[in-house]
């Protein structure tokens, strides 16, 4: 052996070595291999912030083998992911076997196939040390953060509490969106709607009111609404407006991290690490039937829309065979990343366009042919031509007031014979107007006031909130989906469906930081350390500047802080509930605990009484009738079980509806997503119905 590759994970290793051959031995690091302690603090304060780092505890038969691999080799290549953390795992394995930092030894691949493989093995060069750097840089900052705040959070607040740069921030922005909701005061408007055949069809079209006399229309409250309603009785409608046109709507572009975890979770449900999870198999290579292991996208974690010409001339390619010249564009088209993207990558894309998901279908799991899918379709799209709408938009005026009507028919499909971004579309305007022509009558068909209320505004989802941690710079495509695992683990946010919502934990916590730390939670503040991040990894800075500017004022406001709350503590309020303690009649509440909420008697120390939050479902136990309770596992998937367990042990993954079986009369089950089925769980009954 003379030649190794040390990559990340054995399946990236299998689908790497399917393309070096015999000369070369592939091994993988699993990931990290040295890291600070997490028994103390692990930075030199004295000496420019110098990290103390120390192997991993579990991974000592790893780097075992890595040395005794390495002892064997002639040559050795660093092939780990090409972001920070990759740079940084392969200079931390460049120190432990006591490699040559100036020889060119790290390789890159931006995707896992045969070309790009080769194309990396072809172009090595020295590890980044500007790189390495600016992930040293954030792994201190959150070591300094985390191990002088947690602290104090243990004190005033309760122990096992944690506090970080981004995830402090990204609890803030739930908890202010939380108080938004909470202060929020309905303002009452109406809005006249009317409905109207034409002279020309006896198709009913919709309308709203725009303007009075000129004016654009405000209607507060019903008396005024009635006045309009008053004046238009009896009154002619007749057109006297009519706007045609051929508008042409563009794909959206490629997926980048952040829109590929939004879209995943709007379209298909997925949390962001589950998106992840299954866009890190695929990157590193899956087993497909008649070809061997092949990585199916580009590397998925990326802020640039770039394409390379050889994946879109591969796409414009696929497009024409399967669609149709017509479906290509006049240009290739190009995507501009935004300004402050560090474009080290290419956009997320398939690796091989040419292999469509029904080809590799029956090798994948679930999550991974979703989220091929979600990838391939995305990035075709992106290549083919605009869709071209008819549009036509209608003024009905009477009495000096005006409606206005709006729809559309398509023209020619275009990318949206493969692929739309989910929106919410307004389905009135999704219908196309009757034929309308200026100076014709129309006739009215209803005419009514309708009363609303403003809306506050909505909680964020996961795919609202990383688009808002996008938009104002906090944190980079690879701390998205972590953050919000941690402050969902942490206890400080809980999930309602898909809505994120702060526990009693996360806004007495974010109140605390807000008084004393507003630094550390302020977005403006946490997206320009994201910036002098960068600045590291563009050698622009020096890494420990940075971090001694960032500590110097830290230190001080902690002093601050110490003093002012010296002798405090925060309560966590707690929540009540209706159950009563059945060992003293008082009404139990919901406290947090080190394994998340219970119920505790609030009588403590007197009472001691504790039981589980068990929620039940409209649903009977088909094996003894007992009611159905929802439960959580150890990871946090949702699972459905009798409340007389141990006694019974039925359990199952599907939910329980309301619905009958019509064969037993048991209760039934839905199994699957929009597209499954009701299923009845009695044994021997076999009863199904799709969805």
């Amino acid at each position: 052996m003379s030649n190794l590759v040390i990559v990340e994970s054995p399946a990236k290793a299998k689908t790497i070595k399917k393309y070096l051959g015999q000369d070369y031995e592939v091994i993988a690091s699993m990931g990290h291999i040295r890291d600070l302690p997490k028994s103390k603090m692990g930075i030199d304060f004295e000496n420019g912030f110098a990290p103390q780092y120390t192997d991993m505890k579990g991974k000592e038969d790893v780097i075992k083998e890595l040395k005794k691999c390495a002892k064997k080799s002639d040559k050795i290549y660093l092939a780990t992911d090409p972001d920070r953390e990759g740079e940084a795992i392969s200079w931390h394995i460049a120190q432990m076997l006591d490699l040559d930092l100036n020889d060119n030894n790290r390789v890159e691949f931006n995707e896992i196939t045969k070309s790009g493989v080769q194309s990396g093995m072809e172009h090595p060069h020295k590890i980044d040390l500007d790189l390495v750097n600016a992930q040293q840089a954030r792994r201190v900052l959150d070591r300094i953060v985390g191990y002088k705040l947690s602290p104090f959070l243990w004190k005033k607040v309760k122990r096992g509490l944690s506090a970080g740069r981004v995830q402090s921030v990204a609890v803030r922005l739930i908890v202010d969106r939380e108080n938004e909701i909470k202060n929020f005061v309905p303002q009452e408007y109406w809005s006249i709607d009317a409905k109207f055949t034409s002279s020309h069809s006896r198709k009913v079209f919709a309308a709203k009111l725009a303007t009075v006399d000129g004016e654009k229309v405000e209607i507060t409250n019903k008396e005024q609404s009635d006045t309009i309603l008053e004046r238009l009785e009896n009154a002619e409608y007749h057109v006297s407006e009519v706007k045609k046109r051929v508008t042409r709507k563009q794909p959206a572009p490629p997926f980048i991290t952040s829109t590929l975890q939004q879209e995943a979770s709007k379209r298909l449900g997925f949390q962001a690490k589950r998106t992840m999870k299954a866009a890190q198999e695929l990157y590193e290579g899956v087993e497909i039937e008649g070809m061997g292991a092949v990585g199916l996208i580009t590397y998925m974690r990326t802020d640039s829309l770039r394409i390379s010409d050889e994946a879109r001339d591969a796409a414009a390619k696929c497009i024409e065979e399967k669609y149709g010249k017509e479906y290509l564009p006049p240009s290739p088209r190009v995507f501009k990343s935004k300004k402050n993207a560090q474009d080290a990558h290419e956009a997320i894309r398939p690796s091989i366009p040419d292999l469509s998901p029904d080809r590799v279908k029956s090798s994948l799991t679930t999550d991974q042919f979703k989220v091929y899918k979600l990838v391939w379709d995305r990035f075709i799209a992106s290549q083919m031509a605009n869709a071209l709408l008819d549009t036509m938009s209608a003024s009905i005026e009477a009495n000096g007031c005006i409606f206005r009507a709006s729809g559309y028919a398509v023209k020619f499909d275009g990318f949206t014979v493969l692929y739309e971004e989910k929106k919410d579309d307004d389905e009135e305007n999704n219908k196309m107007l009757p034929p309308l022509e200026k100076g014709d009558l129309c006739k009215i068909k209803t005419l009514e006031g309708n009363q609303h209320f403003t809306q506050p505004p909505a909680r964020y989802t996961e795919a609202s909130l990383i688009k808002t941690m996008e938009e104002n710079g906090i944190g980079r495509p690879s701390t998205y989906a972590p953050t919000i695992s941690t402050i969902t683990s942490r206890l400080y946010v809980e999930r309602e469906g898909k809505q994120l919502k702060p526990t009693s934990l996360g806004e007495v916590t974010t109140d605390l930081m807000k008084d004393h730390f507003k630094h550390i939670v302020d977005a403006k503040f946490t997206a320009k350390m994201e910036t002098s991040l960068d600045n590291v990894e563009h050698g622009e800075v020096n890494w420990v500047d940075t971090i001694s500017d960032f500590y110097t004022d830290f230190e001080n406001v902690l002093t601050k802080a110490e003093k002012a709350m010296e002798g405090k503590r925060v309560k966590v309020p707690d929540e009540e509930t209706d159950i009563v303690c059945e060992q003293c009649g008082r009404k139990m509440v919901i406290k947090i605990g080190r394994f998340g909420k219970f119920l505790a008697c609030p009588g403590f120390p007197e009472c001691r009484n504790t039981k589980k939050i068990v929620q039940e479902t409209k649903g009977s136990c088909p094996l003894c009738g007992h009611k159905i309770v929802q439960k959580k596992s150890k990871k946090g998937r949702s699972f459905y079980g009798c409340d007389n367990y141990p006694e019974c042990n039925f359990m199952t993954w599907n939910m329980p509806v309301e619905d009958k079986c019509p064969k037993c009369g048991n209760t039934l089950f839905k199994k699957g997503g929009k597209s499954g089925k009701l299923i009845c769980e009695k044994p021997d009954c076999g009863y199904e119905k799709d969805l």
